[in-house]
């Protein structure tokens, strides 16, 4: 699917080097061009701003499995997710996909169906890209892991470790037990066992994931942390070359991330909510002290408009924009996104008079447009 004809929106506040400003800004051959071409699409009321760059979202499960095992063909689901993405002015988005011992679509066996169809998805514009979430503890799985990585070309892995190690270390029966059995498709015993002996695994896997890491990074993958709770955890994972840092938990591993320079990526939901679901750190509280590069929709995709939209109050549209597109585009390594300036991709979002999303382009595409800034396209002759 080609880009959009040379065109110039006109009379919409456009947020640039220099902050919010009505100025032109023209498109061309799917980038943004340095001067003023083609048709004029009058956008005065409007607000036009760099598409979002959403780090981390797992919000496309619902699409993918909205009952159990109601979808053959998960092309259809990666469709459903690119339209809700888009219609919250998502240009580029990390599906987070777990590689779990939690089984069903958690489990390996679909994290390699869903990668197998994102790689067979025509997308109409948007930059869907896989970051694999994997489980510390699964120890038979080290080995081959990476040549999955490799083999569809995930550029992101973060570790997890979900095992509730508390209640197994106690002996006790676990919380969500059942629900969790039931939707890997195990009995709750064999899922307990299962639990058991991953948990006694424990010992290996210091040394395991040092192995594991090492061969990533040579591989050039970008690694990450996910709830890290202290500064101490946060500084084994650097040591590991893993220089992200997903939703921390605590002030403290918030600070260590902080201090070393390290990426910290915070939840929009939590931002919106004004704390997390998780009884986690305050979102507000650590972007209000620096401590935070990167918003992501997490588990809600509207959430990183809101959460901007929430903070500029506070700290000023190009710096509360900057958590949810340059500054992750950046952390991505995507130097192309993020910013609305001569030879960047044309990936923008557009407001309208009443802030919500009336445009949406990707490399120049439309993949979202709706209401009045729709209305306006269409006049112009455009698309």
């Amino acid at each position: 699917m080609s880009a959009l004809p040379a065109l110039t929106l006109t009379g919409a506040r456009v947020l640039g080097q220099g902050g919010l400003q009505v100025a032109p800004l023209a498109l061309a051959g799917g980038r943004i061009a340095a001067a003023p071409l083609g048709r004029a699409v009058d956008l005065a009321g409007c607000t036009i701003l760099p598409g979002i760059v959403d780090i981390h979202g797992d919000g496309f499960e619902h699409h993918l499995a909205p009952r159990r095992g109601v979808l053959r063909d998960l092309r259809a689901g990666l469709a459903a997710t690119e339209a809700e993405l888009a219609t919250n002015g998502i240009t580029t988005a990390v599906l987070a996909q777990f590689w779990s011992w939690e089984g069903g679509m958690r489990g390996p066996e679909f994290a390699l169906r869903f990668l197998d169809a994102l790689a067979g998805y025509e997308a109409v514009g948007t930059d869907m890209r896989a970051q694999l979430r994997f489980e510390t503890h699964m120890l038979d799985d080290y080995d081959a892991f990476p040549e999955t990585v490799a083999r569809f070309g995930v550029d992101y892995v973060v570790f997890n470790d979900h095992l509730p190690h508390d209640a197994l270390a106690r002996g006790a029966r676990p919380p969500r037990l059942t629900g969790q059995a039931l939707k890997a498709g195990r009995s709750p015993d064999a899922h307990l066992e299962l639990l058991r002996a991953l948990h006694t695994r424990g010992a290996g896997v210091p040394g395991g994931l040092d192995a594991l890491a090492t061969r990533l990074v040579a591989c050039g993958v970008r690694l990450g942390s996910h709830d890290d709770r202290t500064a101490a955890a946060r500084e084994a994972w650097r040591a590991r070359g893993a220089m992200i840092a997903e939703f921390p938990e605590t002030a403290a591993a918030a600070k260590a991330a902080g201090a070393a320079g390290d990426t910290i990526v915070l939840g929009a939901p939590n931002v919106v909510r004004g704390g997390s679901h998780a009884r986690g750190v305050d979102a507000r509280a650590l972007v209000a002290e620096g401590l935070c590069d990167a918003l992501a929709s997490d588990y809600h995709y509207p959430a990183p408009l809101q959460a901007a939209r929430l903070l500029a109050g506070q700290i000023g549209w190009p710096a509360a924009w900057e958590l949810v597109s340059g500054r992750p585009a950046r952390a991505l390594g995507l130097s192309d996104r993020g910013a609305l300036a001569p030879g960047m991709r044309a990936d923008l979002v557009v407001l309208d008079s009443a802030g919500r999303v009336g445009l949406t382009m990707a490399a120049g595409r439309i993949t979202h447009a709706g209401g009045t800034v729709a209305r306006r396209l269409l006049g112009s002759g455009a698309g």
